[in-house]
């Protein structure tokens, strides 16, 4: 499933998921380690308990981040 986030650094975040685990995660732009050290440590992780870790991140002044709107794009999938 490709996920276009919003208000983010990134502009695309791709997930592959099976039987609710999170298989693998690649963003698209972004803070490259980052974003690189949050996609190995969702992998293998239930969509719920992504959901309950990520959801609500904030970056800087923004309302929301990349953890967010991965957050975000696994809830789309439940």
């Amino acid at each position: 499933m490709r996920y276009q986030p919003k208000g983010v650094c990134s502009s695309a975040i791709d997930i592959e998921v099976d039987n609710g685990i999170i298989q693998s995660v690649q963003f698209t732009g972004g803070c490259n380690g980052n974003l690189k050290g949050i996609s190995a440590l969702v992998k293998g992780m239930s969509i719920d308990d992504a959901i309950l870790r990520l959801k609500g991140i904030t970056c800087g002044f923004k309302p929301t981040s990349c953890p967010d709107q991965l957050a975000q794009a696994l809830e789309s999938l439940r």
